[in-house]
């Protein structure tokens, strides 16, 4: 049996016609930039995600990029993140000039631990850090209330990296009160990927920014068109970070379907769950699945995990991979080089200690877990999984 780690074509089954046809509406309308593809992709996406505004952007990585300009970050700079991410969470730091610091993970959730990130933000004395980047790995949301009352009482901005996390939810308690909010609409901005395995994605390449300050999102719309209003006049410099009308018709038509492809990812991952209890694997201590921080999310009422990727902490991690891919199953490893080990941040690379960031890219693998899924499948993943640690 061959069992992809994702099959897109399997999902396009559902609204092919459908898609194909509104792709060809805005090629016969010849409006490829702006429009009214754009506006009611960005009013659709701000009211899911439970935040004000949303402007529509090339990519997952230039929404962080564009959110960061629009704090003014700049060289010299320093900007508080995890290091346990794709790199684009750091790459839009060291492009502004800025340098990133490190706080390690939840090993756990893998998600940046709130504790680290009170201790990074003690330490800095000439207080240099000027925004926090927590990032929604994996499909489930960082510990926001710690977050955010960190981020107040040190009065820095926080943008949050939701490219893998497009309607999840978490708890969030401010003021005593305590409420669901969706991914990206906590902090001054959240940041989106549209890239085509995301559990939104696109046709090709594109990214959103919500926010729910309205001065904030204005400056990120001039920013993303050169920073120009009206045409040819330019209040100051930004970049070509337009999202195309192709991509925001495709991304209609998906976003109807998304809370119940998050359903069907969360049932995938608790009927893996339970194949690898009832195998014995788990008590064996050679793998460890998935835990959602904030409840069940198989539920009906709370995406508290919406699955982006089903991710295992196992033993003989590159040997199973191998093993894998010979048996014909899909799978990634998310992420092999932690960020404050990669070769481009130079001197600094050596000075940073992230002992659960290291661990976590030694031991984790990601599983096939797109809605298509079958239990078939799913058994025979799972066995074969058995299979080689016997």
């Amino acid at each position: 049996m061959k069992v992809p780690l994702l099959d897109l074509q399997a999902q396009l089954k559902t609204f092919e016609e459908e898609m194909v046809a509104a792709v060809t509406d805005v090629v016969r309308s010849t409006r490829y930039i702006g429009g009214p593809e754009i506006e009611a992709l960005e009013k659709e996406i701000s009211e899911y995600s439970g935040a004000a505004y949303g402007i529509g952007v090339s990519s997952g990585t230039d929404a962080l990029l564009v959110a960061l300009m629009a704090l003014d970050i700049k060289e010299g700079d320093l900007v508080l993140t995890t290091p346990y991410s794709f790199f684009a969470t750091m790459g839009v730091i060291l492009r502004l000039g800025a340098r990133p610091v490190f706080a390690d993970i939840d090993p756990v959730s893998y998600n940046i631990d709130p504790e680290k990130v009170a201790q990074a933000l003690a330490d800095d004395t000439k207080k240099r850090i000027k925004a926090i980047i927590p990032v929604h790995l994996y499909g489930q949301c960082a510990d926001m209330t710690r977050i955010m009352a960190l981020a107040e009482q040190y009065d820095i901005p926080v943008v949050e990296d939701a490219a893998q996390a497009i309607g999840a939810e978490c708890p969030f308690t401010e003021n005593g009160t305590t409420r669901v909010m969706k991914a990206g609409a906590i902090g001054i901005a959240g940041c989106f990927s549209f890239f085509p395995s995301k559990n939104l994605g696109g046709i090709g390449d594109g990214g959103m920014v919500i926010s729910q300050g309205e001065q904030f999102a204005k400056k990120v719309e001039l920013l993303r068109n050169h920073g120009a209003y009206p045409k040819y006049y330019h209040k100051m410099v930004g970049g070509n970070f337009r999202l195309d009308a192709l991509q925001a018709a495709a991304l209609r038509i998906k976003l109807r379907h998304l809370d119940s492809w998050h359903k069907q990812r969360a049932a995938n991952a608790a009927t893996y769950n339970k194949l690898f209890s009832d195998c014995g694997l788990i008590s064996g201590a050679e793998i460890t699945t998935p835990v959602s921080v904030y409840g069940e999310a198989s539920t009906d009422e709370n995406n508290y995990h919406i699955y982006n990727q089903y991710i295992l902490r196992v033993s003989q991690r590159d040997g199973l991979r191998e093993w894998l891919l010979k048996n014909d199953i899909g799978c990634e490893v998310y992420y092999p080089v932690p960020l404050h080990k990669q070769e481009c941040l130079g001197v600094d690379a050596e000075k940073w200690d992230m002992p659960h960031a290291e661990k976590a890219a030694e031991e984790t693998i990601a599983l096939p877990i797109y809605p298509e899924l079958t239990t078939e499948m799913q058994m025979y993943v799972v066995e074969t999984i058995k299979k080689y640690y016997q």
